[in-house]
């Protein structure tokens, strides 16, 4: 539990850094709970403003689903225009919209202003299994530059062979203001940033108890934070710390695989243009290269967060499917991971307390929505909370019958959903 999953990711870097461990009894401003994007990003943002931060990891930076996840900067959340605009009035339809492209370019100034070394590559695809995806992308291309978007173009089928190597697709959307990264590096380099400016990080210091108060306090198993805010930025790793948001929404696994390194003339057929890639099915695929060029793909959901016995036999059909000319090659590295999934599938940020704020339920989008959630958590902070009620007044509903029962109920629809996409219809 203390370390890193068996991943890609983690094996890849030779030099992490280590945080101590909280053994004191200390007061900050902002005492934030879990150091995954949510958190890190928080933490940035707050420090860049002159709050005093200190981050309480239970395990270590980036142990959860920000490690862990398939790196790829996936703009606006799992709702997109259409369904915000249908289901939201319009002005807070028009304030969710307008911020959905922000997170990617969180995370690259972020890079660019402390020089992150996390193999950032630029451009990203949603690819279309079927003629009704295809026509889906079109409307979706129309709909993000109306809120400026301008880096979209509609792929062909024989652009996105060219590009991805593969004939299954009818056709894709190529975003340029999509990408991908080495995610745990861009944590690591967050965490780093966060300490540059005099904010602290503990791992192997999970909270086990939150004392509410005029002044809140976070207590672990050899010390405490006293605070004047604290975030709760845990998601699917929060565990029962705060049952009352946990209710909310459920934990799902996701499955990666990294093959072992392609050869040269593998590197001609897969990927050439090296953007990453997801389909547009409800259960999606996606893919990517990585910086010493594996094909890292992942896809499928396991509700309830369990880990599957074989992630190989889950993924390796997948991915033979889309890239038949990698049939039987070597897979070095398999691993799972968690996130947590709404029954709106949109992000719940809100406090109770007036001092614990809580950040979570990103459904799947969570590499460029906790970026944003951070940035958001920070300006409500400092007395600018417009944008952050935007999401802090979305209602949410504890999915029927509660967690246990939902868990086998949303694996039944998606079972439903993921028929209608094999069917096309």
């Amino acid at each position: 539990m203390n370390n890193h999953t068996d991943s890609y990711y983690a094996d890849s870097i030779l030099n992490v850094s280590e945080y101590p461990q909280l053994r004191d009894d200390i007061e900050c401003d902002v005492c934030v709970v879990g150091a995954g994007f949510s958190g890190l990003s928080s933490a940035l943002h707050l420090a860049k403003k002159g709050f005093k931060v200190v981050v309480l990891e239970n395990a270590k930076v980036g142990f959860g689903a920000t490690g862990r996840n398939g790196g790829q900067i996936v703009n606006s959340y799992s709702r997109d225009v259409d369904v915000l605009e249908s289901r939201y009035k319009p002005e807070q339809a028009k304030a969710l919209c307008d911020m959905i492209f922000e997170g990617g370019d969180i995370i690259r100034g972020l890079i660019n202003e402390y020089n992150i070394d996390c193999d950032f590559k630029q451009g990203g695809m949603f690819t279309a299994l079927t003629n009704k995806q295809m026509r889906g992308l079109e409307e979706h291309k129309k709909n993000w530059e109306r809120y400026g978007n301008n880096d979209l173009s509609i792929m062909s089928a024989s652009d996105v062979e060219s590009a991805v190597g593969t004939k299954a697709y009818k056709g894709a959307l190529l975003d340029m203001r999509g990408g991908h990264i080495h995610p745990l590096k861009l944590a690591l380099g967050e965490a780093q940033a966060i300490t540059s400016l005099g904010g602290r990080i503990f791992e192997q210091s999970g909270v086990t108890r939150v004392e509410k108060g005029a002044n809140p306090v976070a207590h672990t198993e050899h010390g405490s934070v006293k605070a004047k805010y604290i975030v709760l930025a845990g998601n699917a790793y929060l565990g029962g710390l705060a049952p009352n948001i946990s209710n909310k929404a459920i934990p799902c696994g996701t499955q990666v695989v990294a093959t072992e390194p392609l050869s040269e003339e593998q590197l001609e057929q897969i990927l050439p243009s090296d953007y990453c890639v997801e389909d547009s099915n409800y259960l999606l695929d996606y893919f990517r290269l990585s910086a010493d060029k594996r094909l890292l793909f992942g896809g499928g959901v396991v509700y309830g967060a369990r880990d599957p016995e074989n992630i190989e036999a889950l993924i390796r059909p997948k991915m033979e499917k889309v890239f038949p000319q990698l049939k039987g090659i070597g897979i070095d590295y398999k691993w799972t991971g968690n996130f947590l999934l709404t029954y709106s599938r949109m992000p719940q940020f809100g406090s109770f307390a007036d001092n614990i704020y809580y950040l979570q339920g990103y459904s799947g989008h969570g590499v460029t929505c906790t970026h944003l959630a951070g940035k958001l958590l920070a300006e409500a902070l400092a007395g600018h909370a417009e944008r952050f009620d935007a999401f802090a007044s979305l209602t949410h509903i504890a999915f029927p019958g509660g967690r246990h029962f939902a868990i086998p109920m949303t694996a039944m629809g998606a079972a439903y959903y993921s028929l209608r996409d094999k069917l096309a219809i």
